[in-house]
């Protein structure tokens, strides 16, 4: 499948398959994607009972729809980042960024993170990741903050925003990583690219 354009119709019915993996997390979703990359094996479908992607889709947590004639399936990107030599992927986000959030940097594939509608334009079938690099003064900090769970942050001018398949990202020191919620431990460069049409996901 090409990537999805705008105004396109998405997703298909068709519920979960039988040896598709359950998650309740995109954490948990990004172990399955791990652990089969790391294999160089086929990533299993998997069904969303909850996290940012399942919120980006519209699921509703309840697992019997899963394998029911209602359930939609869905082919979403996965974001891969090189993180000290190392690589990892992610299904809903990254995010680096300093203690107070001076310094911050997202790229996302889901439009969710927690409350906070971060990506408010991110498309998780589109082959481009949505990402974000902004300096804020703490007064910046707070109005950004209270405009974030409706998505109302951007434009900003102390935000920069690009939409890409792939991006090297240098801070000038180390900033904390987290991978879908998860901490990945810290990195001053990133190399962050988008792999299309690379998951099956169910709701």
């Amino acid at each position: 499948m090409s990537p999805i354009a705008k105004g396109e119709a998405w997703g298909r019915p068709g519920p979960l398959p039988p040896d598709g993996v359950v998650v309740a997390t995109d954490a948990e979703a990004r172990a399955l994607v791990e652990a089969a990359r790391r294999r160089s094996a086929p990533l299993p479908a998997i069904g969303l009972l909850g996290g940012d992607l399942c919120k980006t889709l519209g699921g509703t947590s309840d697992r019997a729809r899963l394998r029911s004639e209602v359930a939609v399936t869905f082919t979403v990107d996965v974001g891969a980042v090189l993180l000290d030599g190392r690589l990892h992927w992610f299904v809903a986000h990254l995010v680096a960024r300093t203690a107070g959030w001076s310094t911050a940097f997202a790229a996302m594939n889901a439009q969710w993170r927690g409350r906070w509608n971060l990506g408010p334009r991110a498309h998780p079938g589109d082959g481009l990741l949505d990402t974000y690099r902004a300096d804020l003064s703490l007064a910046d900090r707070l109005k950004v903050r209270a405009r974030l769970p409706a998505g109302a942050h951007l434009p900003h001018p102390g935000i920069r925003e690009r939409r890409v398949a792939a991006l090297q990202v240098e801070f000038e020191r180390p900033l904390a990583v987290e991978l879908d919620g998860e901490p990945a431990g810290r990195a001053r460069a990133l190399a962050i690219r988008v792999e299309p049409d690379a998951l099956t996901v169910v709701i």
